[in-house]
């Protein structure tokens, strides 16, 4: 399949119109998406709760990130023109070095809140 995407296609996946439609929308959805778990996990991983739902959501919007720029690197080999390369590698980007790189301090958070309760747990104890 990447060999097809590969070969020098001078037509567009897509016009200049749906590049805008697709980065606006698509943008504005994950924008929104990712705000609403980064405000999820920045309130329920020192509380230690949540811990399966929010690191899933992140590697999954991580992942999502990565697939995309992905593409965008085959379109722009593929010498697609800029408005098909551009929304895919911003949004690709972004999605994968954000999440990417906040995925582990968010399990440091998590791994954190689980020492609190440990020893909080043992003073009972005790």
């Amino acid at each position: 399949m990447i060999e097809t995407l590969l070969i020098a296609d001078p037509t567009p996946w897509f016009d200049a119109e749906t590049g805008n439609l697709l980065g606006a929308f698509v943008g504005a959805g994950i924008g929104v998406i990712g705000g609403t778990l980064g405000a999820v996990a920045g309130t329920l991983s020192p509380k230690g709760k949540g811990r399966n739902f929010v690191i899933r959501g992140m590697m999954t919007m991580a992942g999502f990130g990565f697939i995309t720029l992905v593409v965008g690197v085959i379109a722009v080999i593929g010498g697609q023109p800029y408005h098909v390369w551009y929304p895919m590698v911003l949004l690709g980007g972004m999605l994968a070095g954000l999440f990417g790189g906040l995925t582990p301090l968010i399990c440091k958070r998590y791994n954190e809140a689980e020492a609190r309760r440990l020893d909080a747990d043992a003073l009972r104890r005790s």
